[in-house]
């Protein structure tokens, strides 16, 4: 017989992680399988050759894409999930973003719930989180209670770009960071304010992510076990179809059985989509819990760029994520569809400046002088967008990009304020800037293969993001999404996790 347990996660990053720490109390058997160990605490963490030169953490192995070329996707397998390497911007989504939005390339559909929904658990997200900021300093940023933990502040070179853009006319402010972090009292604090944050897993503990905040204090409790090199590579259902009987694991090697009430699938969604579809049976003959046929469907991935500005005077600046600009999130007045968001990034150094200018002269005179900014516009959710499964097991993505034009408007707004930002006119080869929009291999901010909804033939879940066909089955991460906004998904996931574990809580009887 398999191992019993009342509940089953299967992933440990925002979504599973999260789900983990809020059943953790009830004092319910929980199992947490993460298919990855624990992301090594070692000096390479912080080297930009490491990370994205010989791309030492990067272990999802080969995947393809529809046109068969294969590519190492920027995919983490650990405890804490990709949460260990992401930027820790931790943003709600526009109210607006929860209702229909016209974009040139279609409508961004409306979601089931609505932001009044979320908001007390994005209020409880932000606390758990650890997130830094300044309530209604951000043009868009919906209602909600002040931040508890104040902005984080502007190094002087950020501190100087924000007062020449709000001299452009634009309203910056400080981001919402997700970073444990006292500038009153620097020396209590674990955060040394380093320039490997962004994209880097953190040395010194300090970034908000789902290992160290929420995975860690449910071991704790003795109901919570965590399996780690656990890769579920099966969901099994009883004779009707009606419920998941067993979790079939491949752990190290071996084969193990367990078996829940409650399985909670929170895998990131192009994994999670990928486990529902390789667990198809008699029952279920298109994929676990796919009698709507959009599990796997409706790939989201933003369109995302990565721009680097190269200023007329030193950067100095070490912790550079910290100022963000929204302007054009619904628009420029002058268009009739929304552009996206604009937010710093990490800070670039030689390295990764010679990755994007390979035939650059002094890649370290040009880092001493970058502005890193990372771009996002709204990818629209469409059904030929998808997730497969090869015969092998290999993970197949097809995959067209959304809204290119808002895209290509958003970054031309961005190269108007070069002057402005006291930016060089040429930086290279008669480039304004460096980088570009980055490729599917990125699966950066990947959501929408499972969406909810209140319509069995048009979603795979219900609004607790139970499998409208089956009894014992949720999805928990960024799967459930109807659209995917123009902001970072991490804090929607995270919020959804705790209301799903509110209502998992009411369901086991705690």
């Amino acid at each position: 017989m398999p191992e019993h347990y009342d509940v089953i996660v299967i992933g440990s990053g925002a979504g599973g992680g999260t789900l983990t720490y809020a059943l953790a109390p009830t004092g319910k058997k929980v199992l947490l399988l993460e298919r990855g160990g624990w992301y090594p605490r070692e000096k390479e963490n912080w080297s930009s050759v490491s990370v994205w030169g010989d791309l030492r953490y990067r272990n999802a192995g080969r995947w393809v894409d529809e046109n068969g070329k294969e590519f190492n996707p920027k995919q983490h397998y650990y405890v804490g999930g990709n949460t260990k390497v992401y930027g820790a911007v931790l943003f709600r989504m526009r109210e607006r973003d929860f209702d229909d939005v016209h974009h040139v390339d279609g409508v961004s559909p409306a979601w089931p719930l609505k932001y009044g929904d979320f908001q007390p658990w994005y209020t409880q997200a932000e606390h758990l989180y650890h997130v830094h900021g300044e309530r209604g300093v951000d043009p868009l940023d919906p209602p909600g209670p002040a931040y508890r933990y104040p902005a984080m502040s502007h190094e002087a070179r950020i501190e100087e770009l924000a007062h020449d853009l709000k001299g452009a006319g634009l309203t910056p402010f400080a981001l919402p960071l997700g970073i444990m972090i006292d500038e009153q009292r620097p020396e209590l604090s674990p955060c040394i304010r380093c320039a490997t944050c962004d994209g880097f897993a953190c040395l010194v503990r300090a970034k908000a992510d789902a290992q160290v905040v929420c995975v860690e204090p449910a071991l704790e409790h003795p109901n919570v076990t965590l399996r780690t090199g656990s890769r579920v590579v099966k969901l099994e259902t009883s004779p009707d179809g009606r419920s998941v009987s067993r979790v079939i694991v491949d752990r190290d090697g071996q084969r193990e059985e367990y078996s829940a009430d409650v399985v909670a699938v929170s895998a990131g969604a192009i994994n999670s989509a990928a486990l529902l579809l390789s667990s198809a049976n008699d029952q279920h003959p298109g994929g676990l819990g796919n009698s709507s046929g959009v599990v796997g469907r409706n790939l989201m991935v933003h369109n995302n760029s990565s721009l680097i500005a190269i200023s007329r005077i030193p950067n100095p600046t070490v912790f550079e994520k910290t100022l963000g600009v929204n302007d054009y999130y619904e628009g420029d007045g002058e268009w009739p569809y929304p552009l996206g968001a604009m937010q710093m990034l990490g800070r670039s150094d030689a390295f990764t400046i010679s990755l994007d200018a390979p035939d650059a002269e002094d890649p370290a005179d040009l880092a001493a002088h970058s502005l890193d900014f990372w771009l996002t516009t709204e990818d629209l959710p469409r059904m030929e967008n998808r997730v497969d499964v090869e015969p092998s097991g290999r993970i197949k993505l097809t995959y067209k990009p959304t809204n290119l034009e808002a895209h290509d408007r958003l970054t031309a707004k961005f190269r108007g304020l070069l002057d402005a930002m006291q930016c060089k006119e040429e930086v290279i080869e008669r480039s304004t800037y460096l980088g570009g929009r980055l490729g599917i291999s990125s699966v950066a901010h990947q959501n929408g293969t499972a969406r909810f909804g209140t319509d069995p033939t048009s979603s795979a879940l219900d609004v607790n993001c139970k499998m409208h066909d089956l009894d014992n089955l949720y999805v928990v991460d960024s799967s459930f999404f109807s659209s995917s906004s123009a902001v970072n998904p991490t804090l929607t996931i995270i919020a959804n996790a705790l209301r799903v574990g509110d209502h998992l809580t009411q369901r086991l009887g705690t």
